[in-house]
């Protein structure tokens, strides 16, 4: 039988050589706060992701893909490496800070009703990233936050700034409906018991979608800030991809669109998988037909940026 870990963390890599190794180097300071493996999944990347992991992390357990297999696929092969009691699901592009892993792990010990857990994500500027805690899209909600965008003019209303929760204090802890994939920490026994990452998704979405698998067995998502990371939010897909006029990542037209869009098609697929039939009909066709609209309005912004 091989060795147990507490907590099991698992980075998913493409094409991100410097972002990883950042993230890599802020863990190794952190290992003596839980005892934990760490898993990198590549994506068949071409930048010598896998030689560097190999040279300056031989402790880390690294499956080499053929292939780009998205985010979803990508991380469930990590599967039957995982064996931490825990699983933490990283972004290539965040970095830890002290006692974060300390404190979170000691939290879900301590509450045996939570199903998942992320921390305060910080952006480099130093304020929070509003996707790290997340309601659910509802009709009501995808209007108020993808067409009106009212929760940017409003951002501390309760009424129309549910999405990201900005009626919440950002200091205090609180259950949500979704966490981010950037730091996703859950049970082993809670993924096993929800079936993991829905395959269906490639980029984005697949981590809403998880939270709400995890929510209907009855587990509780919660919002834990008493810690915190920092999130290059977009690196990892060549967005904002410099840090101290260092260019970390470079990313082709065709690229460019695929992560546009990627958010919006898993938009598409959440709704059809999730909310078909917990509301009327017509209003889901009313939403996928919104759905439409703002695929073509990414299309003709992203052919216009070049």
């Amino acid at each position: 039988m091989g060795r147990e870990f507490k907590l099991s963390i698992i980075i998913l890599n493409f094409n991100t050589k410097a972002l990883l190794k950042n993230c890599l180097l802020s863990i190794q300071k952190r290992l003596d706060e839980v005892e934990a493996q760490i898993i990198v999944v590549d994506n068949g990347s071409t930048d010598a992701s896998c030689q560097m992991i190999k040279r300056y992390f031989p402790e880390v357990s690294l499956i080499e893909n053929k292939e780009n297999l998205g985010f979803a696929k990508g991380n469930n092969e990590a599967k039957d490496y995982c064996k931490g009691e825990y699983v933490l699901f990283l972004n290539s592009d965040t970095k830890l800070r002290k006692n974060t892993l300390k404190k979170v792990v000691k939290y879900l010990d301590e509450h045996k009703s939570i199903g998942a857990l992320t921390c305060k994500i910080l952006l480099l500027d130093g304020r929070l990233d509003k996707d790290a805690r997340r309601s659910f899209i509802t009709p009501w909600i995808g209007f108020i936050h993808i067409f009106l965008k009212l929760d940017r003019v409003f951002p501390k209303s309760k009424f129309l700034a549910k999405y990201w929760y900005g009626f919440m204090p950002e200091d205090e802890i609180h259950e949500v409906d979704a966490i981010q994939g950037a730091f996703f920490l859950t049970r082993r026994k809670v993924l096993d018991q929800v079936g993991w990452f829905d395959e269906e998704y490639f980029l984005d979405g697949e981590d809403i979608d998880l939270c709400w698998k995890i929510k209907k067995k009855g587990w509780k998502i919660i919002y834990y800030p008493l810690v915190s990371i920092l999130h290059l939010k977009g690196a990892s897909k060549g967005k904002n991809a410099s840090l101290g006029g260092k260019k970390l990542r470079s990313v082709s037209f065709s690229e460019k669109l695929k992560y546009r869009m990627a958010g919006v098609n898993s938009m598409e697929i959440f709704i059809k998988k999730r909310l078909w039939n917990e509301y009327p009909l017509p209003l889901i066709i009313i939403v996928l037909i919104g759905v439409k609209a703002l695929k073509f309005i990414r299309i003709i912004k992203v052919l216009i940026s070049g």
